[in-house]
Formats: structure tokens, sequence, C-alpha cells
């Protein structure tokens, strides 16, 4: 899954993005309010941290411009501690959660795992996909009861199409949640992951259409 960091204060962001990055996340970070805007208007994210007193642009600001233009992505707002008004104001804006500073940062990785499941119609944190099941707080993945021995980047690629089981995902779609915003994008390397993935999870379980994208088929 891929995340945007909004946040100011240097230390916090780094404290932030290994947070995210050591459960599984791939992370782009912004250190105002205009640059953040512009990342989630135009890159795709599967969450958003977002801090309210930015320079440039304040963070409520920010979340309005993302909410008016149409964009969906969970947002998780961060704000000083008792200010009430704050938390009021960013709900109003479209937030999805909150965390309070001073916070734990597993605190905040938990809650934006949650956001992720639940805009993706998840209630519970151990999703099923048919003999596939993934516990998305600790990034496993087991078929019929047993741990599958994954890399990274398979792990990745197949929480996002257990996520979103049963929809064809494009391979442009796969590749905005499956690097930063300055890597290069490389569709011959997600086939060929697709494709030792498919050996593990079991013949037909992922599908190719044909210049469509990719169908993880989960029975009810």
């Amino acid at each position: 899954m891929r995340a945007l960091i909004v946040e100011d204060d240097p230390v916090l962001s780094e404290q932030l993005a290994t947070a995210m990055q050591d459960a599984g996340f791939v992370t782009d970070c912004a250190a105002d309010g205009a640059q953040g805007e512009y990342l989630g208007a135009t890159e795709a994210y599967d969450v958003a941290i977002l801090d309210l007193g930015l320079p440039g642009m304040p963070g409520i600001e920010v979340l309005t411009r993302w909410r008016d233009a149409g964009l969906t992505v969970p947002v998780l707002i961060l704000t000083a501690r008792g200010d009430w008004t704050d938390k009021v104001a960013g709900f109003r804006a479209g937030a999805d959660d909150y965390a309070v500073k001073p916070f734990r940062l597993d605190e905040v990785v938990l809650r934006c795992q949650t956001l992720i499941r639940r805009a993706a119609g998840h209630v519970r944190p151990v999703i099923r996909a048919g003999a596939l099941t993934l516990d998305s707080q600790l990034g496993v993945v087991t078929r019929d009861g047993l741990a599958l021995k994954l890399t990274g980047f398979e792990q990745r690629i197949l929480a996002y199409l257990i996520h979103h089981q049963n929809r064809i995902v494009s391979r442009t779609e796969l590749s905005d949640h499956l690097y930063d915003a300055g890597a290069d994008r490389d569709f011959k390397s997600i086939e060929v992951v697709i494709g030792r993935l498919r050996r593990k999870v079991g013949e037909g379980v992922i599908e190719t259409r044909r210049g469509e994208g990719y169908l993880l088929r989960a029975p009810a």
C-alpha cells in the first residue's frame, strides 16, 4: 500500500515514514501544504497522513481542496493535544480519523491500516479471499491456514489484490500503489511477480485479463 505523509517537522516526518515502511507501505513525504496538496491531487495513494499546522497552506485547506476535487483517499489528520476545534474542522472538511500529538507511531500505522481496510469494504483485520487470508495488521498471508513465504514486493501485490478481490485491477492502478513518486514503473517486473504468486497461491486464483489487468477470484 502507498501512503502520503504531509508533515513539516522533519524528524516526525522521517519517524512516520520509517514506521509506515516497516509495516510494508511505500511512502511519499511533503514538508508543506502546497507540496502535499499537489502530490495528493496528482498521485494515487491508499491513505494520507495530514498535519493541520502546515506552512504555506493550512492542512484544512489542503483537505478541502482534495475533497472538492473528488478525491476519496482516506485521510488521518494530526492535531495538537486538547484542540477540539481542529478535530471538528478536520472532520467537517472530510477527514476520516485523527491522532493527537504526541502519539505512538504504531497507533498511527494501525489507524491507517484500518482506514484502508474499511475503504475497501472489509470490517475485520483478517481479510478472507477463498483459501487465502490476509492479516492486514501483521502483513501475513496464509493459504489453507499455512503462512506463505513471500518477498516484500510479492506481499504488497498480493495484499492489494486481496483488498480488491473480485474486481479487475489494471496494471497502471497496481503500479501506482506499489511505487513511490520518484520510482520508475516497471510493468514487466509486475508480470514476473504475478507469475511467481500464481505458483504460491494456486492456479486459477489470479487471472490476467488481456488489455485490462489482474483479477483475484475469491468465491463467497
